[in-house]
């Protein structure tokens, strides 16, 4: 055991830094669906993951999983990765789940191979840096299994509205018949039908914008007659506890930003802006206020935490000792007790 708990706990060899990059598989022309972004400045350190698939939602189809592998195998292994961001470049979803359309054209046989890789997928998604889920959208099934691999995760919510007197206030033509109101308020109907349509659908233009990017999210499996299989079943119980757990898969239960955080199910939900893009900004500070501290640390407390949850806290406790034996004599604690000593900001190294 102490011999798979070590060769689990050592960390990767350098590799040079990946330039920001698309992947598309099986060597097609074709615009890629994973996109990787590595920031510059004072970001330097944090590695984005953009899902690109508009036409599917981001459904998690072959093509797409597969270039997913391939980031992820690449991006292991660059030791330059502080805090990777998982988001999505299709506005109004993070992840929609499983491309449902694509599984019906395959054999039975098919289906339990891809399921089998989308587990691998998900495992890859335990990366050594720390993992963040930006849900700006519906995260469902398999998007919500992808957000549950991450360390932390982010979701937008829809923002309160103030209805301007200029832009959305509507007279009707007409007036109500008496009595029909107390106390006999009169109603004035100015406008005819088709203005009746334009203000309509003004009404229906304003809410599809304020609920756009707000993340719904939900292990809705049970509702297609299917059951959570790419680690649903095992990752939100550790999340919620088994109870909850058992509710939310059972029902296929949809959840707003503010009831996952209410759960415990997000870290944060923050009010959308106009560009649907609020979540990523708030997981963006938050890979922000990680980068400073010492990466080698960081990572084993990763480990730590991940490998003492799956065990009892006696052997939990013994990969907390592992942990900070191999950071005792890194670089960067004594460059951190040096700057506690010398009352300065530390200048971690990553060695």
């Amino acid at each position: 055991m102490q011999r798979a708990l070590t060769s689990a706990l050592r960390l990767t060899r350098p590799w040079r830094p990946l330039q920001a990059c698309g992947y598309a598989s099986h060597g097609t022309a074709r615009d890629p669906e994973i996109q990787v972004r590595s920031l510059a400045g004072p970001d330097q350190g944090i590695t984005e993951i953009l899902m690109n698939r508009p036409r599917a939602r981001n459904a998690l189809g072959n093509v797409l999983v597969s270039e997913l592998l391939e980031a992820l195998a690449q991006l292991r292994a660059d030791r330059q990765v502080r805090v990777l961001i998982f988001r999505s470049g299709v506005k109004g979803v993070f992840c929609a789940g499983a491309d449902l359309k694509e599984r019906e054209q395959m054999s039975e046989v098919e289906v339990g191979v891809f399921v089998q890789r989308l587990r691998g997928l998900m495992n890859e998604i335990a990366f050594p840096t720390p993992t963040i889920a930006a849900m700006d959208g519906f995260a469902l099934g398999g998007g919500l299994e992808l957000a549950l691999a991450c360390d932390l995760r982010v979701a937008g919510q829809p923002r309160k509205q103030s209805v301007s007197p200029d832009n959305h206030q509507h007279t009707w033509a007409g007036t109500l018949p008496s009595g029909s109101l107390a106390p006999a308020k009169v109603w004035r109907f100015e406008e005819r039908r088709e203005g009746m349509k334009k203000a309509i659908d003004r009404i229906s233009t304003l809410l599809t914008w304020w609920l756009a990017s707000s993340a719904v999210m939900g292990l809705i499996e049970t509702t297609r007659g299917l059951l959570p299989g790419a680690g649903g079943t095992q990752r939100l119980p550790r999340c919620l506890g088994v109870a909850l757990a058992k509710e939310l898969i059972f029902t296929g239960r949809r959840l707003s930003g503010a009831q996952a955080q209410a759960l415990g199910l997000v870290n944060h939900s923050v009010a959308q802006n106009e560009e649907g893009n609020a979540a990523y900004h708030r997981a963006r500070e938050l890979a922000q206020e990680i980068l400073p501290q010492a990466s080698i640390a960081v990572r084993l407390g990763k480990v730590a935490i991940d490998r003492g949850m799956e065990v009892d806290i006696a052997s939990g406790m013994a990969i907390e000792g592992m942990c900070y034996a191999q950071n005792i004599p890194t670089r960067d604690r004594l460059e951190g007790m040096a700057a506690f000593r010398e009352k300065r900001p530390p200048r971690f190294v990553g060695e």
